[in-house]
């Protein structure tokens, strides 16, 4: 077989993984699985920005609660991601990066089909905070483009689900004001699984469900990249199944429901710890 069909039968078969929906996603909830707990409403009115790692205030989560959110994919290695995830009946949020949204589209719309939040996360995962305004914005811009072709095959910067992460946690203030004037939620993180550095997937669950004591709830940050996070997550699922954990999916806020903060609406914050050995960022 020549090079050229190879990678024809490659594509071909990613595009089969990408559109092959688990058969008990169909069937949820479900006993015996963790499941999704509850629906959290977001908007930029009352949360324009949220996650302890980087802004001083994040979601009203309970004791226990959590959000799941993955970064810089679609990837080869979304489907795993996918499938764990629903065979456990949990939704998450994903922070797509605009250029593999391009690349592939399929797991974008089998993730959305799947009940998904389908956020931004730039068209080329630079360096945002060292571009011109200008230039940052239109990176931002082309990555929702991207993301909401491959999503719903309209090209516009008017993202349906306006929920934005930046590179890196690199933001600036004039990205920010520029985002909450545009109603775009900025999601940081509260704590992360560090997945960008190797380790194997029993470390990682061991990084992660130590972090998830220590915090006890909050938004949390993987990768959907990583081949070790996609090993690892079944067995985080049955961690927070067994001890008693619940998953929060958030979702936008129907526009014309305005309501503003209240100082029980969104948990104060202790100033953001870095845990990564040098690094300023998680994301690579």
């Amino acid at each position: 077989m020549s090079h050229r069909s190879m990678g024809k039968l490659r594509v071909a078969l990613l595009l089969l993984v990408a559109w092959t929906v688990p058969a008990w996603a169909g069937d949820c909830p479900r006993p015996g699985t963790l499941g999704t707990s509850r629906t959290l409403e977001v908007d930029a009115t009352r949360y324009p920005r949220v996650g302890l790692k980087s802004f001083p205030q994040t979601l009203p989560l309970e004791d226990k609660e959590v959000v799941l959110t993955f970064d810089d994919g679609p990837a080869t290695t979304t489907p795993r991601i996918l499938d764990a995830l629903a065979r456990e009946c949990v939704l998450a949020t994903f922070f797509q990066v605009g250029r593999n949204s391009q690349g592939m589209p399929g797991i974008v719309r089998k993730a959305a089909a799947l009940g998904h939040t389908m956020g931004h996360h730039s068209w080329s995962h630079p360096h945002l905070n060292a571009m011109s305004l200008k230039a940052a914005t239109d990176n931002i811009d082309r990555g929702i483009v991207a993301d909401e072709t491959a999503l719903n095959g309209k090209a516009t910067n008017v993202p349906r689900t306006p929920f934005f992460r930046f590179p890196y946690f690199e933001s600036t203030p004039e990205l920010l004001a520029m985002l909450q004037a545009r109603g775009i939620v900025v999601f940081g993180a509260d704590f992360w699984a560090s997945d960008w550095l190797p380790m194997t997937p029993q470390d990682e669950l061991k990084l992660i469900t130590g972090r998830l004591k220590a915090a006890r709830k909050g938004i949390i940050l993987f990768h959907d990249i990583r081949a070790q996070t996609a090993a690892m997550l079944p067995d985080f699922l049955k961690y927070m199944r067994v001890n008693g954990y619940h998953v929060v999916h958030v979702v936008p806020k129907p526009k014309g429901v305005e309501k503003h903060a209240d100082a029980n609406d969104i948990a104060s914050a202790v100033p953001p710890v870095d845990e990564l050995r040098g690094r300023s960022s998680p994301d690579e």
